[in-house]
């Protein structure tokens, strides 16, 4: 049987930033934050954490930091490269540190086959015995993980889960519809949450949670309660939020909202910066209408 918590929202944490270093104070305000607001789990060292950009010692401390203040919540670390090697050496870097998941992106700018993507995968769950995530985003890698080597992905015992966020409606629904016991789908975008919950996908690891946590969490839980007009309205009210945090790359819209409720630096490490003024200004109107600024 597959380990296997997954369920509800899980947040794709922010990696708040001052003067350039790590902003751990910020980042563990953030964590209590998100348990109080009754999230499910805890996702730190993904795309929204600019963990790229982030050191093997920034890495430990953030997993730590998180695995501490979690409250027993689940924590799933981001470990993905287009290199197994490298893939690897995360996995071997963060293991000791309390991770409970491990996020697995599809390989990136190389642009594998489907057999290279499901060989790859297969290293991957050989190099642990913690339970694998994948993580298929192809507006950001640059290729697409079909159905077929997901299915074929998840009879891997210790694969238990694919974070999805192809947009390819069809492409999902074969995954939830073919999928052994025990895999769970779990949404990769937000706006796409409610459609895909209401067709048997399990939850939602979430961009927008770091700004709402208590509504997302609240529309994942409505969802596995079968109340879907409860979570249809906070779907419908959320909407736009959801929209403006892709206004420019993940995570500028989502930390400018962030610091504009006080509670991290506008700041980010290159490549990436700060959000325009008028993406600014759009993320200050959305918070608003939503009454939490």
């Amino acid at each position: 049987m597959k380990d296997n918590r997954l369920k509800g929202c899980g947040t794709a944490l922010v990696t708040p930033f001052k003067n350039g270093d790590v902003d751990y104070e910020a980042f563990a305000a953030s964590i209590d934050r998100q348990v109080a607001a009754g999230v499910d789990f805890l996702v730190p060292l993904g795309t929204t954490g600019e963990t790229p950009c982030l050191t093997d010692d920034e890495k430990i401390s953030i997993l730590q930091l998180a695995k501490e203040r979690s409250c027993g919540l689940p924590v799933m670390a981001g470990v993905g490269t287009n290199s197994l090697e490298q893939t690897i050496s995360n996995i071997r870097l963060l293991e000791p540190h309390g991770v409970d998941y491990f996020l697995v992106v599809v390989p990136y700018y190389n642009k594998p086959p489907q057999e290279g993507i499901y060989q790859y995968y297969k290293a991957v769950a050989a190099a642990t015995q913690k339970p694998v995530v994948l993580y298929n985003v192809p507006g950001r890698t640059g290729v697409n993980m079909t159905a077929q080597t997901t299915l074929r992905l998840a009879e891997i015992e210790n694969i238990v889960a694919v974070k999805e966020a192809s947009s390819n409606r069809d492409q999902i629904l074969e995954i939830l519809n073919n999928r052994p016991e025990g895999f769970a789908v779990l949404s990769g975008n937000d706006d796409e949450t409610f459609d895909l919950m209401k067709n048997g996908a399990e939850g939602i690891i979430s961009v927008a949670s770091n700004i709402v946590p208590a509504m997302v969490a609240e529309l994942s839980h409505n969802m596995l309660e079968g109340k879907v007009e409860e979570a249809e309205a906070i779907h419908t009210k959320l909407l736009p939020l959801f929209k403006n945090c892709f206004v420019e790359s993940n995570p500028i819209p989502t930390k400018a909202a962030l610091n504009a409720m006080g509670l991290m630096e506008n700041e980010l490490r290159l490549p990436l910066v700060p959000a325009s003024q008028p993406a600014y200004d759009l993320m200050v109107q959305t918070v608003k209408e939503l009454g939490i600024l």
